[in-house]
């Protein structure tokens, strides 16, 4: 299997792309530790199902990846227990729509945190295990809303330009060491955060995708497990549209 023996941290990792992600890096033969916020029923739930097909080197973790303390905390316990991170995939992410205009403090701020900090915070906690291993793959969730976002979308907007902007410094700064730093940014995913816009628009967002279909969190995490291997080892600073062709315009 491609990523057997591999330490992987996820960070999101009981829905949606997450955990499409985590099952992924499993049958691939690597351990997951994966992070969920507060939906204990839906981290055990991926832990069952990939249990029951034979894997069982996946463990839950609760962590509120918008503060420091809890992440530095968690990444500490894994590197003493695994004595090194090999791949680490920033995924955890939330939605707060509205007008900048009538935009609260709150609204502006949780999505920052949740989005862009904790992206800071994991990546700032890998770098020096990674760095004195002298290898890693770091893969940061965006999105193409960062280059082509809709009308309600300045948080969430600025939190994914923000992610494409630390991953292309990071890959200047780790490269040397023999770490890579991608990102990935998909289109319109079939998950619960796109269900409201799915379920008014479908069909209208649908005719402006080439592939005339909304992705599929395999899609994504078949992205990720690319960026993830070997075969990535001299690809580093990219961000990679999975949107089948959604932001190439003319449409």
């Amino acid at each position: 299997m491609k990523f057997e023996g591999k330490k992987v941290i996820v960070t999101g990792g009981s829905r949606g792309i997450g955990r499409s992600i985590v099952e992924s890096f499993a049958r691939e033969g690597a351990e997951v530790a994966f992070v969920y916020h507060s939906n204990e029923k839906a981290a055990q739930d991926v832990i069952s199902v990939l249990a029951a097909e034979g894997f069982d080197k996946i463990t839950a973790h609760q962590c509120d990846v918008s503060k420091k303390d809890q992440v530095d905390e968690l990444v500490e316990k894994l590197v003493e227990q695994w004595g090194r991170i090999d791949i680490l995939v920033n995924n955890a992410g939330i939605v707060k729509d509205g007008l900048l205009a009538t935009m609260d403090e709150e609204a502006w701020s949780s999505v920052i945190s949740t989005n862009l900090d904790s992206v800071f915070y994991f990546c700032r906690a890998v770098t020096r295990p990674m760095m004195s291993q002298r290898s890693g793959r770091v893969i940061n969730m965006s999105s193409v809303a960062a280059e082509f976002p809709n009308s309600g979308q300045a948080n969430y907007a600025a939190s994914k330009g923000g992610i494409q902007g630390l991953t292309r410094c990071m890959a200047t700064e780790l490269g040397r060491r023999g770490v890579t730093v991608n990102a990935v940014a998909p289109g319109f995913v079939e998950t619960d955060m796109t269900e409201a816009v799915r379920n008014a628009a479908e069909s209208q967002i649908k005719k402006q995708i080439p592939c005339r279909r909304l992705g599929k969190p395999e899609d994504i995490s078949q992205a990720v497990l690319f960026f993830a291997s070997d075969e990535a080892g001299y690809v580093t600073g990219q961000i990679l549209a999975v949107d089948g062709g959604l932001t190439l315009g003319g449409i």
